[in-house]
């Protein structure tokens, strides 16, 4: 671009995207990363659909969301369960309009070694941190084609881009297809003329619920390991799903890492 044409470009142009009044879906929402967003959503004025499996906490994230002024459903679901999976699009469909906001956070990692760890462990974990997202994303998309817009959002890890040394190998292994299925969505939605854009986060630490599953530790060993190592806060997760929710419609924020300073991988 010619240093004249980016001078007569119209501000308009580089306007950044308004999502008032759209429909969003976020899986894992009953806690931490997906919690935070949902309420940063309902905050912005989108109508903000809750999956997870645990009903109750569903019900206290939803209540704070209404409390606000904001509008939200709670659908639990076990997103293993792709059936159950699309009928709770349907529904977030039928309460507020076709999703076009969808956040794949549902997610989690367990200790199990390749050369000695439980296959069923690996089976659960390739079931919820891949074939969920993938299946949860083209349920969306389907949505988003009848809205004429969307943004998927990919809950990865700095996991997907090296492999900690003592790490769940599996986990590793989920969120590195994690980054290829990013890729390869925002090609074949290239290639249909979507006009949907696809963002992959990628996290280090961050102070969630994490470390209790992966540990399967309570609460004060779970506040040990924190303890001795320096964490993002969900709300830091959101806010950079916030800046690429509202760039401008044809900047497409593709992967964002975010470390704490402090860590070293």
């Amino acid at each position: 671009m010619t240093a004249r044409a980016a001078t007569d470009r119209k501000v308009t142009d580089r306007a950044p995207s308004d999502w008032r009044g759209a429909t969003a879906l976020v899986t894992g929402a009953s806690s931490g990363i997906g919690r935070a967003v949902a309420l940063r959503l309902a905050g912005l004025g989108l109508r903000v659909a809750l999956v997870a499996r645990r009903a109750d906490r569903l019900a206290d994230v939803v209540a704070e969301i209404q409390a606000a002024g904001g509008q939200a459903l709670a659908l639990p679901c076990d997103v293993r369960d792709l059936d159950a999976l699309a009928r709770a699009f349907q529904a977030a469909q039928a309460a507020f309009g076709p999703v076009q906001v969808l956040l794949n956070n549902a997610g989690f990692a367990r200790q199990a070694p390749l050369l000695s760890g439980d296959p069923g462990l690996w089976r659960a974990m390739l079931e919820v941190n891949v074939l969920a997202l993938a299946a949860g994303t083209r349920l969306a998309v389907e949505q988003m084609q009848a809205a004429g817009r969307g943004h998927i959002f990919h809950l990865s890890s700095m996991s997907a881009h090296r492999v900690p040394p003592g790490s769940s190998g599996m986990y590793a292994a989920t969120k590195h297809a994690v980054k290829a299925l990013t890729e390869v969505h925002r090609q074949e939605l290239h290639e249909a003329g979507l006009p949907i854009r696809v963002t992959a986060l990628s996290p280090g630490y961050v102070k969630t619920e994490f470390v209790h599953t992966l540990f399967q530790c309570d609460d004060a060993a779970a506040e040990a390991v924190y303890a001795g190592i320096q964490s993002l806060d969900p709300d830091d997760v959101a806010d950079a799903l916030i800046y690429a929710l509202q760039a401008p419609p044809e900047a497409q924020v593709h992967d964002i890492l975010l470390r704490p300073r402090r860590q070293q991988s």
